[in-house]
């Protein structure tokens, strides 16, 4: 698998010097919290055995709780951070940029460039539209369709964005962290929280035993050691820094949002894709569209949502037989239609409540709260409600909108007429 860096030079070399400048403030830390103020000061100066037994205990404990979360975030961001797939023409563009770039070409002829258009796919049978229309809610723009990247050519599921640092969609983006060396995103954001949570906590036990050190020493009258004052300074703004980062991606978790989501949230709409019964009408209030959507070769049964529809045996003036499905009826069953709605400003469609929240995110126990083994919940997008859960801003939408008797789930109707018509 390759690995997924920055498409920056600057960023790339600043995310691979800093693990090195972490390793010699861990070892610095190291040294002074173990050897000068609990082997040198607290036992054989001060002959405080307990103390000093209480400190190496919480800090070998968070030491080694904070290098484990912070192998594993850097090591997903990574191998695996959660990216879209690239479609076949990003493919092939990205395959021409890098066989220029290894012959020397800098790109500076226009006219010898290879064409690229990132426009959004209209072929009706676009690769991986039909994950979309398989659940009963998704983000989609004005026409009904998922939203598309014309970077990576390819339909965005709900809550990617892209990422210009390294150039792919990530899905539940959340920030680019120079710390870990990459894309933070739901693959990496709970084990990112973790490392920061823990290394808040390393930093605190470092500040409390240098500074009670230091505190002693300057009472006593006697000579002050020299280590105490830098790693004082190292563990305050380390932990300042990462107690700050915590509670922010505390309070991010509880609202079920991402730092992507956080900008202009108060005054964000969005637009979903919402799955009602066939035969339901476009009103004033929203449209309708029906997938698969039709091929442009097909004839139309003149829907009021606009979307071509191939005509039924019955509609050509042939009578279909007694208690059997027709070619084209037993397609027609297949189709599935959407509502087109918009959220009122402000509103978080996939909020489910603080404790959801964060049961999406860290997990539904306290074994996955504290150790970074397993993912977040929110990675399974199997489920065919939608991409991630969704809460009562969805009840509340179908109710504004007259929709609340059109329960989710309502595909299985056609289903199960079409096992009738199968069975008669």
């Amino acid at each position: 698998m390759p690995i997924i860096e920055s498409t920056r030079a600057v960023t790339r070399w600043t995310s691979r010097t800093i693990p090195v400048f972490l390793v010699g403030a861990v070892s610095y830390s190291t040294y002074v919290v173990v050897d000068r103020v609990c082997s040198s000061y607290l036992i054989n100066k001060r002959a405080e055995l307990g103390p000093a037994i209480v400190i190496l205990v919480l800090y070998f404990i968070l030491l080694i709780l904070m290098v484990g979360t912070y192998l594993r975030a850097v090591t997903t961001v990574l191998l695996d951070p959660g990216v879209v797939p690239l479609g076949p023409q990003a493919i092939e563009q990205r395959k021409r940029e890098r066989e220029n770039r290894k012959h020397g070409y800098q790109g500076h002829d226009l006219e010898s460039r290879p064409y690229y258009n990132g426009s959004v796919d209209t072929n009706p049978d676009s690769p991986g539209l039909e994950n979309f229309y398989t659940k009963d809610v998704f983000v989609c723009e004005d026409d009904g369709k998922p939203k598309w990247c014309s970077q990576c050519s390819n339909w965005k599921p709900d809550r990617a964005h892209h990422s210009s640092e390294i150039d792919r969609c990530v899905l539940r983006m959340d920030h680019y962290c120079p710390w870990v060396g990459g894309m933070i995103g739901e693959n990496s954001f709970k084990f990112f929280v973790q490392f920061v949570t823990y290394t808040a906590c390393y930093c605190a036990v470092v500040l409390g035993s240098a500074a009670s050190s230091l505190h002693k020493q300057i009472n006593e009258g006697s000579q002050l050691d020299p280590h105490f004052i830098p790693v004082i300074v190292l563990a305050s703004f380390f932990g300042l820094f990462t107690f700050l980062m915590t509670v922010t991606s505390v309070r991010y978790i509880f609202l079920n949002m991402t730092n992507v989501d956080i900008l202009g949230s108060q005054r964000k709409v969005h637009q979903l894709a919402v799955h009602v019964p066939r035969g339901t009408e476009a009103t004033d209030r929203y449209s309708i569209i029906t997938y698969p959507l039709p091929k442009p070769e097909e004839e139309t049964n003149g829907h009021s949502n606009d979307t071509a529809r191939p005509r039924s045996v019955e509609s050509r003036g042939v009578s279909p037989q007694p208690n059997r499905f027709s070619p084209s009826s037993r397609d027609d069953l297949a189709n599935r239609t959407f509502a087109i709605l918009k959220t009122e400003p402000g509103e978080n469609p996939w909020d489910l409540g603080m404790w959801k929240n964060w049961q999406s995110v860290m997990g539904t126990n306290v074994l996955d709260w504290i150790l970074p083994f397993r993912r977040s919940p929110l990675v399974n997008h199997e489920s065919h409600d939608s991409f991630y859960p969704m809460g009562q801003v969805l009840v509340d939408m179908r109710a504004r909108y007259n929709l609340h008797d059109l329960a989710i789930g309502s595909g299985g109707l056609e289903m199960k007429e079409l096992r009738r018509g199968n069975r008669s």
